[in-house]
């Protein structure tokens, strides 16, 4: 190691005095050379430093390092004697009586106390890591309900054509198959009838065409095989297609076997060889299919409601809305024009046992009708101006609805995620999503997608996306927030009390309206007897009534009379003794008079 050590001195301390003394004058005369004034440069300002502190040394020393050592002590039982087996209980209690009845005992405790607890305190740490408030349930935070639009995928060909129909494809939903159609026949031309398959990553080009050889209205993705779809055409025929085989149908049925009007709706079923399926048109029919066997359909069912039995195409009601829901099996339903949702059973033996539940549901034709994906006997129609919730249990009426909209709505859907949630879209090109567990008379989001009519919804299995459509061909992949998407801790519980009270309400209300539809037959039944009885028993409650009011008269009357003698009586009362008090003053007076 470098050692230094500077020292220091006053100026006073070193040197000797100047000695000045007198000496010949020298002058010396030094002219100026304006030459070197050229070499002259002024500095304006001029920073000079001064240090004026002592300058000190500093030392390094190495010292001798300490030692520490950690010990510890394991004590168990406190010091006995030795004539005590500290195992021994009853020694260990008599010998401890023995001490504790010392009287330096509490003298002893007082002076060792303090010392020990001064070290059971050092020994107290605070827990850094402990959970103090773990059974405290934790408030969830109000998340804010938002959407987002993350593409727009639009109708390549010139001519702008409606989007009639989405399918999201079953594996994870990469792809969603797209039916486009130009549904109103007086401005339909060209002979473009492509429909796309796109995927969710490229909005830029389709990843499949389909060409089938007249307009798609309906395009549905088999739900065990995604190269798979079945749509319906614009002549009422059902087609197959493998995008694996190319653009073209693999297979279509023959015209005489399908249906009359355009075939607008097809759904998958459930069946062990996962190729059937159901269509279902306006013409009123409904109709099963095997894709192995497209020409003829395996059972067809006329929508009859007068005479059921007789299965009569003419006389037919058309369905506008079909639904089917996997885990019910045989079981299905359909919306019809006139505005009842009938739910079906493909197992009955006639078809009056196959169409047996009926519900009035809409004023208009049902656009939209879907189960709810957790609470099956709950599902939702859509028509007109209103959306409805309704339960099997209640037929008469819905358990819930929305207030009526400025606009028509045209579509509506459940959410595949949060139980609560459904939406709608509406012809101005809003996009309402409701929540019945937060708000029932407003929707909790309404966005406006676009500014033309939006005709089809269809979330994503996963719920966070949707894809949603509008009239000039293009589709919007919306994003929604997770407060829209997740369920809460309570939320399936909630709903279910909810639905429970509601449709108990609604049984009530039934069972009332039952009861005075009885009472209205069993008078109509008994028309004129009633009236006769009804008569008689009137002239008896007014000979009553006059009667009372007669009682009543004579009673009054009575209380009358009695208030008057009472009155009476306490005025003679009254006289009586006034005229006692007179004769005595009068008695008084002669008296003094004659003293």
């Amino acid at each position: 190691m470098d050692a230094e050590y500077a020292y220091t001195k006053k100026r006073m301390h070193f040197g000797k005095r100047c000695n000045f003394s007198d000496v010949d004058t020298i002058e010396v005369d030094i002219k100026s050379n304006p030459g070197i004034m050229s070499n002259y440069v002024r500095m304006d300002p001029v920073t000079h430093s001064t240090q004026c502190s002592k300058v000190y040394a500093v030392h390094e020393v190495n010292t001798t390092t300490a030692t520490f050592r950690d010990n510890k002590m394991y004590h168990y039982e406190g010091g006995w004697p030795k004539d005590i087996n500290m195992k021994d209980l009853e020694q260990t209690v008599r010998y401890r009586r023995k001490i504790e009845k010392d009287e330096l005992y509490i003298h002893t405790m007082l002076q060792l106390l303090p010392s020990m607890e001064h070290c059971i305190l050092q020994n107290n740490a605070c827990n850094i890591y402990e959970q103090y408030f773990a059974d405290v349930e934790m408030t969830p935070l109000i998340q804010r309900a938002f959407s987002r639009t993350v593409n727009v995928y639009r109708d390549p060909s010139n001519a702008k054509r409606q989007v009639t129909h989405l399918s999201w494809s079953p594996d994870q939903g990469n792809r969603f198959a797209a039916s486009y159609c130009n549904v109103d026949f007086k401005k339909s031309s060209g002979s473009n009838h492509t429909s796309y398959v796109w995927e969710v990553e490229n909005p830029n080009s389709a990843y499949m065409t389909l060409k089938p050889f007249c307009p798609l209205l309906t395009l549905e993705y088999s739900p065990k095989d995604s190269n798979t779809l079945v749509g319906g055409l614009m002549t009422g025929q059902v087609a197959c297609w493998d995008i694996r085989r190319g653009p073209e149908a693999v297979d279509t049925s023959s015209v005489e076997f399908s249906h009359r009007d355009p075939c607008d709706k097809a759904l998958w079923i459930n069946s062990k060889t996962g190729t059937e399926f159901f269509s279902a048109s306006k013409d009123g029919q409904i109709k099963w299919w095997d894709t192995r066997k497209m020409q003829v359909p395996t059972e067809t069912l006329v929508i009859d409601l007068l005479k059921p039995e007789e299965q009569n195409v003419d006389k037919a009601t058309g369905i506008s809305a079909l639904q089917f829901e996997p885990s019910m099996g045989t079981r299905f339903m359909c919306g019809l024009e006139n505005g009842v949702v009938i739910s079906g059973n493909r197992k009955g033996k006639t078809p009056s046992e196959k169409i047996a539940t009926r519900f009035k549901a809409q004023y208009g034709p049902v656009i939209s009708l879907e189960r709810n994906p957790t609470f099956v006997k709950n599902f939702l129609t859509v028509g007109d101006w209103t959306s409805r919730i309704w339960s099997e249990d209640c037929r008469e009426s819905c358990i819930a609805w929305t207030p009526g909209h400025r606009d028509f709505l045209t579509s509506g859907a459940w959410s595949s995620t949060r139980y609560s949630v459904y939406f709608l879209t509406k012809t101005d090109g809003t996009l309402d999503v409701w929540d019945f567990l937060i708000q029932q008379d407003s929707p909790v989001l309404s966005v406006k997608v676009c500014d033309e009519t939006l005709t089809c919804i269809r979330p994503h299995e996963q719920g966070q996306l949707a894809a949603v459509a509008n009239k000039r061909g293009a589709t919007y992949l919306v994003e929604f927030s997770e407060a829209l998407t997740v369920n809460q801790k309570n939320d399936k519980l909630l709903l279910t009390a909810l639905l429970d009270r509601e449709t108990r309400r609604e049984k009530v209300i039934e069972a009332k309206n039952r009861e005075l539809r009885l009472k209205m037959r069993a008078f109509k039944a008994h028309g004129e007897s009633d009236l006769v009885d009804s008569s008689a028993k009137t002239d008896e409650r007014e000979d009553s009534k006059d009667t009372s009011n007669g009682l009543k008269n004579t009673m009054i009357m009575q209380c009358e009379q009695d208030y008057e003698n009472l009155i009476n009586e306490e005025l003679a009362r009254e006289a009586e003794a006034n005229n006692v008090e007179l004769n005595n003053n009068n008695v008084l007076q002669n008296g003094t008079i004659t003293s």
